[in-house]
């Protein structure tokens, strides 16, 4: 069992080995397992991210209004001055007979919501409906572990190995990726919102007019970048487009990254899924002849005219893309959008060179330590001694499979823990000696004091390793 275990060991660790020697970035022996450089070894990026939760209420509120208006028109109830804000949602009603119904509707299809009544001045019925604490409570809750989950699931994709992502307080996360040497791409990648909507350009109302100030209600102002290839000079094109969103990223199916025929450039196709595909059908199929906007984070990427219906689920994103913005996009898009906005609080680097210092640090101690206990227990025990340092040998190898073995990642304070083990592995056996010592002093032949050695010495031993696992539990 003993040589099984060893033999295994040996398997586990030689990939390891390999890479090391051969300064390979990936395991190329079998079983191909490898022990992962922790930040503070390989180098890499440190990054404190706070969720901006109000926002997510904020857009459960809009959502919400835009329910509530349209359930209002539905019921023919009468209502003036509707206004949302950051919290609420505030509305006239002219009729005080429809006060009754306006409470029944609430309670029918908008359970969640609390409203107040108020009277005006002008003798008007005034209501402000708000969300409960404890749904704001769980919409803030829910966009700090959505934003963990989407933020996971892009930095899985951008091909980071052993990445250290959790939630740090309310409405914090910590992420450690070793090894990233381009630390803007990666915050640039993990940051973006990436809310992705087709809307449709308004035509009807005057640009110019919005642009002085006269916005037309239902519409907004966004504006399409364009990029001069002689002099790489940007443009910004402003366009009126309807506030309410056709279809939303929500129905996103696949994004890939397509090279145009013609001039080999970058652009992203996305797959919607089959209700995205029928709504997208259906929006196409009642706006021949208008334009569609491509819009993704409150920009548009492109405004093409509908020529037709287009049936499938199945549109592209273009602009002036490098590959790897292109496949960054569609990393975001195939992730999922962000709940709410996420700001870096902290933002640290560590460079690959105090990493290499740190691992060449670690091993000359490991060796000095190594050197040391095999020179005392050799010189001290002997025969016996050869026998400890070779066991010694053996643990380390083991400890060192065993973190291959689990994909474990190795940092500095796991190197000082392993320094510590070659110290304090030959515990064992040298209470075990200094009991076949005692035994040997009082007459016993060496059988028996080597049988009574390890007798006397197992409950000791056995007491010390229980202590240090109720300890490390």
């Amino acid at each position: 069992m003993v040589l099984a275990v060893i033999l295994a060991s040996i398997i586990y660790i030689l990939p390891t080995v390999d890479m090391m020697v051969n300064k390979k970035s990936e395991p190329t022996l079998w079983p191909k397992k490898k022990i992962n450089m922790g930040l503070d070894l390989q180098g890499g990026m440190h990054l404190v991210l706070e969720v901006d939760a109000d926002k997510a209420v904020a857009s459960s509120i809009e959502r919400l209004s835009n329910d509530l208006k349209h359930a209002l028109r539905k019921k023919r109830i009468k209502h003036e001055d509707f206004t949302a804000d950051q919290v609420s949602i505030s509305l006239n009603l002219p009729d005080a007979n429809d006060l009754e119904k306006f409470d029944e509707l609430l309670k029918t299809e908008f359970g969640g919501l609390q409203s107040e009544k108020k009277q005006t001045a002008e003798g008007e019925n005034r209501i402000v409906v708000n969300l409960p604490d404890a749904e704001i409570t769980r919409i803030k809750k829910n966009a700090v572990d959505q934003a963990l989950e989407t933020i996971r699931n892009r930095i899985d994709q951008f091909g980071v190995s052993e990445p250290d992502i959790r939630i740090q307080g309310e409405q914090q996360i910590l992420i450690q990726l070793p090894g990233v040497k381009d630390t803007q791409r990666a915050k640039d990648l993990i940051g973006k919102t990436a809310l992705l909507e087709f809307k449709l350009v308004d035509d009807i109302n005057d640009l110019e007019a919005a642009l002085n100030g006269s916005i037309p209600p239902g519409s907004e102002i966004l504006y399409e970048e364009e990029q001069d290839e002689a002099t790489l000079r940007v443009t910004k094109r402003p366009l009126l487009i309807k506030k309410r969103a056709s279809l939303t990223g929500e129905y996103l199916k696949d994004a890939r990254v397509q090279f145009d025929a013609q001039f080999n450039d970058p652009y992203v196709t996305i797959e919607l899924d089959n209700k995205g595909a029928r709504i997208f059908e259906k929006v196409t199929e009642e706006n021949v002849g208008k334009r569609l906007a491509i819009v993704l984070d409150n920009k548009i990427h492109s405004a093409p005219k509908i020529q037709e219906r287009i049936p499938g689920g199945q549109a592209r994103i273009t602009g002036q893309f490098t590959p790897d913005e292109a496949r960054d996009l569609a990393i975001v898009l195939r992730a999922g959008a962000l709940p709410a906005p996420v700001n870096i609080l902290e933002e640290r680097t560590v460079g690959p060179s105090l990493g290499r210092d740190s691992i060449n640090k670690g091993l000359m101690s490991g060796i000095i330590g190594s050197i040391l206990v095999v020179l005392f227990m050799a010189i001290y025990y002997k025969g016996a001694g050869l026998i400890a340092d070779f066991a010694l040998g053996l643990t380390i190898v083991m400890i060192a499979a065993g973190l291959a073995v689990f994909g474990a990642t190795l940092t500095l304070p796991g190197i000082a823990g392993i320094i510590l083990t070659i110290g304090m592995a030959v515990d064992g056996n040298v209470i075990i000696y200094e009991r076949i010592r005692e035994e040997l002093l009082v007459g016993k032949t060496p059988h028996a004091a080597v049988d009574a050695g390890y007798d006397r010495a197992t409950l000791t031993i056995l007491d010390a390793n229980v202590t240090t696992l109720i300890a490390a539990l």
